[in-house]
C-alpha cells in the first residue's frame, strides 16, 4: 500500500489533502500565455482573488514573470518590481487566504515569504537558481517540486527523452532524497505539463499519472489552457475552458490532489463532480439491494 501526503502545513495552517483542491492562478505579467495584461494593475488583481476565493481556491498562486514557450527571462529585481505591490495588498486585504509564489528566484522567494507568502511553486527546481534550495530549507514551507526540460526560452525546442515517465520519475526521485537530506517534507509534485514536452509526450504523462503517486506526495496538474488542448483538436484559437475540464476530470482520475487552474469555479465543479462519483462506492442501501435483486 503506497502511503500519501493528506496535510500541507502552510506556515502554521493546515491544508487538507483528502479531498481535492483548486489552486487558482494570478498572472500579473503582460506577456502571459493565457491571462497576459489582464491582472498587471493591483485593482484587477485584487478583483480576481476575490473572485476566486468565493468560487472555492484554497490556494492563489501569484507569478510575475511569464512561464511560456520563448517567454523573455526578466531578472530577479524586475520580477520583484511586477508582483511586490500585488503582494502586499492582497496579503492585507485577504489575511486568511493561502498565497504561493510562483518563481525560479530565491530572492524573489525569500521576499514573499517575508511578506507573509506561504508557499512556493518553482517551475526549475532549483535548477535556474541553486540558492532557492537554502531558501526553502530555511522557512520550512511546502514547495512545489516540478519538472521542466531546458528553459521557458529553450524547452520546445525539441524536446525528447528515453521514456518520459522513467525519465520524470528518475528526476523527481533525485530531487526529493535531497529535499528529505534537509527536512524538508511538504513537497508537492508536479510533472510539468508542456514544459519541454511534445504533445505526445504530455498525454502519455498524463495517462500514467498515477504512477507518480509511488513518490508518496501529493500531485498537481498544471493542465489549465495548455497548449497541448489546441494541438489536440488542431485549432490554437479554440477556446480551452471546456477541454481543460475533461484534463482536469482525468487527472483526478489519475490521483491528482491539486488542480491549478485560471477558472476556478470550473475546477471546483469538476472537484464536486469527482467527490459525488467516488461516494458511489459506499455499500447500496437496503432498498437498493432489493431493487437489484427484483
Amino acid at each position: 500500500m503506497i502511503w500519501e501526503t493528506t496535510t500541507l502545513n502552510c506556515r502554521g495552517t493546515l491544508v487538507d489533502l483528502k479531498t481535492p483542491i483548486v489552486m487558482g492562478i494570478l498572472n500579473v505579467t503582460e506577456d502571459s500565455f493565457s491571462d497576459g495584461g489582464k491582472f498587471t494593475s493591483p485593482d484587477a488583481s485584487m478583483q480576481q482573488v476575490a473572485t476566486m476565493l468565493q468560487e472555492g481556491a484554497t490556494i492563489i498562486d501569484i507569478g510575475g514573470q511569464s512561464s511560456r514557450p520563448g517567454a523573455k527571462q526578466l531578472s530577479p529585481d524586475e520580477e520583484w518590481t511586477q508582483v511586490e505591490p500585488h503582494l502586499r495588498r492582497l496579503i492585507k486585504t485577504f489575511p486568511q487566504a493561502i498565497f504561493s509564489i510562483d518563481t525560479f528566484y530565491s530572492q524573489v522567494a525569500r521576499q514573499s515569504l517575508d511578506l507573509g507568502v506561504h508557499m512556493i511553486n518553482d517551475i526549475s527546481a532549483w535548477q535556474t537558481d541553486a540558492e532557492l534550495l537554502s531558501v526553502v530549507v530555511e522557512y520550512q514551507v511546502p514547495y512545489v517540486l516540478m519538472h521542466m526540460q531546458g528553459t521557458p526560452g529553450t524547452m520546445q525546442q525539441d524536446p525528447s527523452y528515453e521514456d518520459v515517465i522513467v525519465d520524470v520519475l528518475d528526476f523527481m526521485i533525485d530531487r526529493l532524497r535531497t529535499l528529505m537530506e534537509h527536512s524538508v517534507h511538504d513537497v508537492i509534485i508536479d510533472p510539468g505539463f508542456g514544459f519541454g514536452k511534445t504533445i505526445d509526450h504530455n498525454f502519455r504523462l498524463l495517462k500514467n499519472l498515477n504512477a507518480f503517486k509511488i513518490l508518496e506526495k501529493p500531485i498537481l496538474a498544471g493542465l489549465s489552457r495548455k497548449s497541448m488542448i489546441g494541438r489536440a483538436l488542431d485549432d490554437a484559437k479554440r477556446d480551452r475552458e471546456n477541454s481543460t475540464t475533461v484534463l482536469h476530470t482525468l487527472a483526478l482520475q489519475g490521483g491528482a490532489k491539486i488542480l491549478r487552474a485560471h477558472h476556478v469555479q470550473n475546477a471546483m465543479e469538476c472537484i464536486q463532480i469527482w467527490n459525488r462519483m467516488q461516494q458511489s462506492d459506499l455499500p447500496l442501501t437496503p432498498d437498493e439491494e432489493e431493487i437489484l435483486h427484483k
